[in-house]
């Protein structure tokens, strides 16, 4: 009687243990996407804005930006962004989030 008792609980852990792994892996493929794309981004247009003293003010403003799901909206942020969707062509179609997540990572 305890013989199946003891496998449907470990057939149970064994299934939660592989739904945790697969949300696992669910959250960690979506980090690394966003930390691709923020990645890409940076790349192409770190050389052109990197020395801009308007983006390096909105550092923290960017990452209050970030920490509060974009409740947080300071006004070196938006020089920033105003600033980058000028001069970057690729940034005009960037989210904010795309573009505060780009200013953390200069």
């Amino acid at each position: 009687m305890r013989s199946p008792l003891i496998a449907a609980t470990l057939g149970l852990l064994l299934l939660a243990d592989v739904a945790q792994a697969h949300t696992l892996v669910a959250t960690s493929n979506m980090i690394i996407r966003a930390t691709q794309r923020t990645l890409d981004f940076t790349s192409d247009t770190t050389t052109s804005i990197r020395d801009s003293k308007i983006v390096r003010d909105a550092h923290d403003d960017a990452a209050s930006f970030i920490a509060t799901d974009g409740d947080i909206r300071g006004a070196h942020l938006e020089a920033a962004l105003n600033t980058l969707r000028t001069r970057v062509p690729e940034a005009r179609d960037a989210s904010d989030q795309v573009l505060a997540e780009a200013i953390l990572a200069l």
